[in-house]
């Protein structure tokens, strides 16, 4: 497996990326990108890039925050997420100067993209496809569903997945029936897979904070891995 630290550019903020692809197999390969959770750009992210290198893709785990920066405690991470759940304008742009900096590796197939963000990043990849981006499929891990109101509402071409915990505080039944409807005005193929008995943050073995709704749910993480690598083969052929 081959890894690689990339810097790129969103105007005069420098990001950080990294990526991993296998050598093995077809010189270009489907490009998954991976939008971190409110802490950054972390081993979690670029552990997801490996094992999507693992299936036979170029996971790129993207730097939204810009340089790096990581945050290690609640105030340090919501002080990073904060100003761009503000500015979803600025998000988005930071989404897309990683979409055209990664589909030009030169071992990726241009014409088979995803994107996948988890909690923050959820809403990151999400607002990638609400954008009228042309790539095949987003796919969200208990992320954060509100529909931005500064941005335009397109037709959405990305084949859309979500998967949720019933539980899961921030992101209520009736959330998820408001980005249901948000989906369906859209004109996407969605689909949201819900998981009874799980909070939010369940993919994140690191995840222990029940008080706050952040709980690693072990049957529901692997469920919802197996309907990745479903969803991957079915966008990609």
């Amino acid at each position: 497996m081959q890894t690689q630290t990339l810097n790129y550019q969103d105007q005069d903020t420098l990001l950080q990326g990294f990526y991993a692809y296998d050598e093995k197999g077809a010189n270009q390969k489907p490009l998954i990108l991976i939008a971190h959770d409110w802490t950054g750009c972390n081993d979690f992210a670029r552990g997801k890039a490996k094992k999507l290198a693992e299936l036979g893709y170029v996971g790129f785990a993207l730097d939204v925050y810009g340089n790096g920066k990581l945050g290690s405690t609640k105030e340090e991470k919501s002080a990073l997420m904060q100003p761009l759940m503000s500015d979803r304008k600025l998000l988005l742009r930071r989404m897309q100067a990683a979409l055209s900096t990664a589909k030009n590796l030169p071992m990726v197939d241009a014409k088979k993209i995803a994107v996948m963000g988890f909690c923050f990043g959820g809403l990151c990849a999400l607002d990638l496809a609400r954008s009228g981006v042309d790539i095949q499929g987003t796919i969200s891990f208990h992320g954060l569903l509100m529909q931005p109101e500064d941005l335009p509402k397109n037709k959405i071409l990305a084949k859309i997945l979500a998967f949720h915990g019933y539980d899961d505080p921030m992101g209520l039944p009736m959330q998820m029936q408001a980005f249901a409807q948000e989906m369906t005005q859209s004109q996407a193929d969605w689909q949201i897979h819900i998981y009874g008995n799980t909070m939010h943050a369940f993919t994140n073995p690191a995840a222990n904070d029940k008080d706050s709704g952040l709980l690693y749910e072990a049957k529901a993480d692997h469920r919802s891995w197996q309907a990745l690598k479903d969803f991957l083969q079915e966008i990609f052929g």
